[in-house]
């Protein structure tokens, strides 16, 4: 998919075919170690600068981290590989699945998610209800709202129902609030989130500006954390703070450098100031 509203900006172009993108042995040793460091970690969460399932090893990497540790392992997914059997089941080890459902009409699938010409939605929502019977972990479905795409009462409705068979354990409800790959998704405003949040039910939540604390890198280097950080996704000089456990002159200096060598830029968005890879 080439959502308009991705943080990470346009692919560029789409693929639907699987394959190990990276080594299995490499992500797991980089999991170890991090592991071996002693630093506080909530959830290994696989998201990325792509689509995690169309890693054709992500079942062994599952494997080998719920080897390692307890902590809870969680796929952030798009769902586009849901129609395959395969993919499906190589998400069964996971702790939670996060998958994304942003429409539940071929035509406004295809204004906001922009998907490759063979993924068909109903075959997504079909994979999405049969994952729900085959899985026994958490599933927590994400919906990223974009003004006058995919928010009108029809298609709510419409997702609704589509919602109702695919059974999550939460909705979560998002919108653009990081800058997106389109200019012109805008996003929606805390009303009309709680007002969809309402029609949605119980189990929904509104997750949009929602940033968790962690703790500081221990022994770290800061320029490189803050490096790290802002290539991850766009980041406000508040979001790196709050995720590096710093205070904001703790990274008031390695952001001018890293400006400075041209390694981020910064880019204006609604009236806030974030920091993106180059």
């Amino acid at each position: 998919m080439d959502c308009v509203y991705c943080q990470l900006g346009s692919a560029g172009s789409t693929t639907v075919r699987r394959r190990e993108f990276v080594p299995v042995a490499r992500i797991l040793a980089e999991v170890k170690a991090v592991l071996a460091s002693n630093r506080r970690v909530d959830a290994i969460t696989f998201s990325g600068s792509g689509e995690p399932t169309l890693h054709a090893g992500i079942a062994k990497v599952i494997r080998g981290i719920k080897r390692m540790t307890d902590i809870p392992v969680v796929v952030l997914t798009n769902s586009s590989s849901f129609a395959n059997d395969a993919a499906r089941r190589d998400l069964l080890d996971a702790d939670i699945v996060v998958p994304s459902l942003d429409a539940a009409a071929p035509d406004v699938f295809r204004r906001v998610n922009r998907p490759h010409k063979d993924l068909v939605l109903g075959d997504i929502i079909s994979g999405l209800e049969r994952f729900r019977r085959e899985y026994k972990g958490r599933i927590w479905l994400e919906i990223m709202l974009v003004r006058g795409v995919n928010d009108s009462p029809d298609h709510l409705r419409a997702l609704k129902r589509a919602v109702t068979r695919i059974k999550p354990d939460k909705i979560q409800l998002n919108t653009v609030v990081r800058p997106p790959a389109e200019p012109s998704a805008k996003p929606l405003d805390r009303v009309d989130l709680e007002r969809i949040r309402a029609l949605f039910g119980p189990k929904a939540e509104i997750i949009a500006d929602f940033n968790k604390k962690e703790r500081r890198p221990d022994g770290e280097d800061v320029a490189k954390a803050v490096l790290a950080t802002v290539r991850r996704r766009p980041v406000t000089a508040d979001d790196i703070a709050l995720a590096l456990g710093r205070a904001q002159e703790e990274i008031a200096g390695p952001l001018v450098h890293l400006l400075a060598e041209g390694k981020i830029k910064v880019v204006e968005h609604k009236g806030r100031s974030y920091f993106e890879n180059r």
